[in-house]
C-alpha cells in the first residue's frame, strides 16, 4: 500500500490543485524523506519552479517542473499526500510540506517513514526498475505471456515483481489470483495460455474498478482531500477483508506466506499445484 489504483487516484485528484502553481518553499519535518540529492540541493532545485504536470509510473508519482526537472515521490507503505491551505495545522505524521503559491500546501503524511522524495533530471532511473503498465493498450495477453515465460517463482511473487509488471501490490495480486482461480504458489511459467488470458483480463478489470472507487483505505491511505477510498469494499479475499469464507463456494479463506508476503486465497477455488 498504496498500489497502482491509490497512486493513480492521488495523481488525478492532486492535478487540479497543483498544476500551474509555483513551489514557494519546502518544510522538512523529517529530512530523511529526501533521498537524493542533498537536502540543500533538493530545495534549490525545486523552489521557485512552476508545476507543469503530474504523472504516474508504477507506484511512483512524477511531478514535472518548469525547468524540465522532475520531483519524484514514492509513497511506499503508509504515505499520503494531502492538500490544505497554508493556515491549516499539519496533519499528524506529516514528514514534509511543499508550499505552493495561492496559500496551497501539499502535506506528505507518512506514519512509518518509508516514503521518499527525489529530485531527478529524467526518468531513466525509474524506468530501469519497472515493467510495462498493466492498464496501457500495449499490455496485451501476449505481452503478459512473454513476461511470465520461464518464471520459476510463485505467480504471487511474480506479480509483485515491479520489473515484470508495474504497479501491482499485495492486495490486488490476491484479488486477481482469486478472480482467475489460480493458486498463488503456481510457478509463473507454468500457466497455460487460457490461464494467462484469464489473469490478464481480471487484473485490468480489478485495477480499473479500484481506480473508479478511488483506491482502498485498508490502513493509512487517504485521498488528497483527506477522505477514504472505497475499493476495499469490493475485495473478495485481500487482507482478509472479504470475509471468512469464499463468496463462490463457502470454503474457509486461508492465509499463507508466499515469499514473505501474507497471501489470502480459497483452497477449493484455487487448488494447490499438483
Amino acid at each position: 500500500m498504496p498500489e497502482l489504483p491509490e497512486v493513480e487516484t492521488v495523481k488525478n485528484e492532486l492535478s487540479p490543485y497543483i498544476i500551474g502553481r509555483q513551489i514557494t518553499g519546502v518544510t522538512l519535518v523529517w529530512e530523511g524523506i529526501v533521498k537524493e540529492p542533498s537536502v540543500e540541493e533538493f530545495r534549490s532545485r525545486i523552489i521557485g519552479q512552476e508545476i507543469t504536470g503530474i504523472a504516474r509510473r508504477g507506484k511512483y508519482l512524477i511531478i514535472s517542473l518548469s525547468n524540465g526537472d522532475l520531483l519524484n515521490i514514492h509513497l511506499k507503505m503508509t504515505g499520503s499526500l494531502l492538500i490544505g491551505e497554508d493556515s491549516l495545522e499539519p496533519p499528524k505524521y506529516t514528514r514534509a510540506i511543499i508550499h505552493l503559491d495561492k496559500d496551497i500546501n501539499i502535506f506528505f503524511r507518512d506514519p512509518r517513514k518509508f516514503g521518499v522524495m527525489r529530485w531527478l533530471k529524467d526518468t531513466s532511473s525509474i524506468e530501469s526498475k519497472l515493467g510495462p503498465e498493466p492498464l496501457e493498450a500495449g499490455f496485451t495477453p501476449q505481452v503478459m505471456a512473454d513476461r511470465l515465460a520461464k518464471r520459476t517463482a510463485p505467480i504471487k511473487a511474480v506479480l509483485l515483481d515491479q520489473k515484470v509488471i508495474a504497479g501491482i501490490g499485495n492486495m490486488y495480486a490476491d484479488e486477481a489470483l482469486f478472480a482467475a482461480k489460480i493458486n498463488p504458489w503456481r510457478l509463473g511459467g507454468s500457466l497455460s495460455q487460457e490461464e494467462i488470458e484469464r489473469l490478464h483480463n481480471v487484473i485490468q478489470r480489478i485495477l480499473w474498478a479500484a481506480i473508479g472507487n478511488k483506491g482502498a483505505s485498508v490502513d493509512t491511505y487517504f485521498r488528497p482531500d483527506g477522505t477514504e477510498g472505497t475499493a476495499h469494499f469490493e475485495f473478495k479475499v485481500a487482507h482478509g477483508l472479504g470475509g471468512k469464507t469464499c463468496p463462490n463456494c463457502g470454503t474457509a479463506i486461508e492465509r499463507m506466506v508466499v515469499r514473505n508476503r501474507g497471501t489470502y486465497f480459497c483452497p477449493k477455488c484455487q487448488p494447490a499445484p499438483g
